[in-house]
C-alpha cells in the first residue's frame, strides 16, 4: 500500500472534488423565483429553487425542465435518451448539468438540446456510454467531465470556442494520439487535463501554455518528446505513471524545467534516474528497473545554495538500494525528508 501523497491533498480537493460532494452544492445565493411548476418527478427545494434534484430516481428520460431552473442533477439514474425540447425553457439560463451514472448514447441525443445551452458552466458526463464528446456552444463553460465512457474520439476544433474551459477529465476512456489530435488548442485558460486510462502512445499534442496539471497515467507512453515540458511553462505536477517510458524515449534534459513540483513515473522500464531540475519536490520512480543512482540527475552543482529541492524519493521496487547512492548525495539531496527503497 502506498502512502498518501500528502502535498498534492489540497489540490486534489480543488480540482478534483468527490465525484459526489458537487451534486448538493449550491454555487451562489441567487436563488431567483420559486420555481412553482417543477416537474412532478423531481424536487425544487424551497430553499433553493433555480436547481432540480431528479437524480437517483430511475428515470428512463430527461424530464421537461420548466423555467428558472440553472443547475439540474440527473445523476445516478436509467436514462438512455435526451428528447428534444426537454431543455427549449432554459437554452439561455441552464449552468449545471449533470448526468453522471446513465446510459446514454451518441445516437440518442435529440438535435436542439444540448447543442443549444449556451450559457451552461459545468457539464458532467461521465460513466455513460458515449463513443464522443457532446460539446455544448456555451462559451462559459468552465469544467467538463466525461470520463468512465467510450469515447474513441475528440475532434479538432470542438473547444475551439471555450476560452473559459479549466478543466477537462476525460480518464478512463478509448482515446488513442490520433483521436485527440488537436483537440485542446482552444482553451486559452486550460489548468487541468486528465487523460489517464486511455490508449495514448504519447503525451497529448497541442495543449495550451497554461496547463498546471497534467495525468496521463495507465496509457501506453513509450517516449516524451524533446522540447515538450517546455512549451508548458506553468506545468507543475506530471503524472506518466503506468505507462511503457525506457532511457531510450527520454531526451536528455526533458524533464528539467523550473516550473514542476512533482513528477511521477513509476511502474515504467526506467534503468537510470532522469534528470530532473533542483526545483522539482516530489519524485516517483518505484517500480522500474533503475540499477544505477548518478547525483548528477539531481545536483548539476552542489554549494550553499546549489542543491537539490527533492523532498520525497521514491525509488522501491528497482534494482538499487541505499549502497549504490553516492557519497556525498546528502550534501546534493539535504532538504530530503523521504527518501525510500523498500
Amino acid at each position: 500500500m502506498f502512502p498518501l501523497r500528502i502535498p498534492l491533498l489540497a489540490v486534489l480537493i480543488n480540482i478534483a472534488l468527490c465525484q459526489y460532494d458537487y451534486y448538493e452544492y449550491q454555487p451562489s445565493n441567487e436563488l431567483g423565483p420559486s420555481v412553482a411548476n417543477c416537474n412532478q418527478e423531481c424536487e425544487c427545494p424551497y430553499n433553493f429553487p433555480s436547481a432540480m434534484y431528479c437524480n437517483s430516481r430511475n428515470l428512463k428520460f430527461v424530464p421537461f425542465v420548466p423555467s428558472g431552473i440553472k443547475y439540474l442533477y440527473l445523476h445516478n439514474n436509467q436514462i438512455e435518451e435526451i428528447k428534444e425540447g426537454v431543455f427549449d425553457n432554459v437554452t439561455d439560463t441552464l449552468r449545471w448539468l449533470v448526468l453522471d451514472y446513465n446510459q446514454i448514447t451518441n445516437g440518442k441525443i435529440a438535435k436542439g438540446t444540448i447543442d443549444k445551452l449556451t450559457a451552461l458552466e459545468k457539464l458532467f458526463f461521465s460513466n455513460n456510454n458515449l463513443t464522443e464528446p457532446v460539446i455544448p456552444p456555451s462559451k462559459s463553460l468552465d469544467e467538463l467531465k466525461i470520463m468512465h465512457n467510450k469515447l474513441n474520439k475528440f475532434p479538432s476544433g470542438l473547444l475551439s470556442d471555450k476560452e473559459n474551459l479549466t478543466s477537462i477529465h476525460l480518464q478512463f476512456n478509448q482515446l488513442t494520439s490520433e483521436a485527440i489530435a488537436g483537440a485542446f488548442k482552444g482553451p486559452k485558460k486550460l489548468l487541468s487535463l486528465d487523460v489517464s486510462h486511455n490508449k495514448l502512445k504519447k503525451l497529448p499534442a497541442g495543449v495550451p501554455s497554461s496547463l498546471e496539471i497534467l495525468y496521463a497515467d495507465y496509457n501506453e507512453i513509450d517516449s516524451v518528446g524533446a522540447g515538450y515540458l517546455n512549451k508548458l511553462p506553468a506545468l507543475q505536477y506530471l503524472r506518466i505513471s503506468h505507462n511503457k517510458l525506457a532511457d531510450s524515449g527520454l531526451p536528455a534534459g526533458v524533464f528539467n524545467v523550473t516550473s514542476l513540483v512533482e513528477l511521477d513515473l513509476s511502474f515504467n522500464k526506467l534503468q537510470s534516474v532522469p534528470e530532473i531540475n533542483e526545483q522539482l519536490e516530489q519524485l516517483y520512480l518505484q517500480a522500474n528497473e533503475i540499477n544505477k543512482i548518478d547525483l548528477g540527475s539531481f545536483c548539476k552543482y552542489i554549494g550553499p545554495v546549489s542543491y537539490s529541492h527533492l523532498k520525497h524519493l521514491r525509488l522501491d521496487a528497482n534494482n538499487v538500494t541505499y549502497s549504490n547512492m553516492p557519497p556525498d548525495y546528502r550534501n546534493c539531496l539535504r532538504v530530503a525528508s523521504d527518501i525510500m527503497f523498500e
